[in-house]
């Protein structure tokens, strides 16, 4: 039986080689400014309620 923990490995290693450094850079970054924007956004939000 193969353990679950090896097969979401070998897909994640198989996803990185598909997209290679510059895809992984751009899912972080842009991970990173949508948490961004969700921060100033509610800090915004809950300004104007005040």
């Amino acid at each position: 039986m193969e353990n679950p923990q090896e097969n979401n490995n070998s897909k994640f290693k198989k996803w990185f080689k598909r997209v290679g450094w510059a895809g992984f850079a751009f899912f972080t970054i842009k991970g990173l400014i949508w948490l961004v924007i969700f921060y100033f956004g509610a800090d915004t939000l809950q300004s104007c309620i005040k």
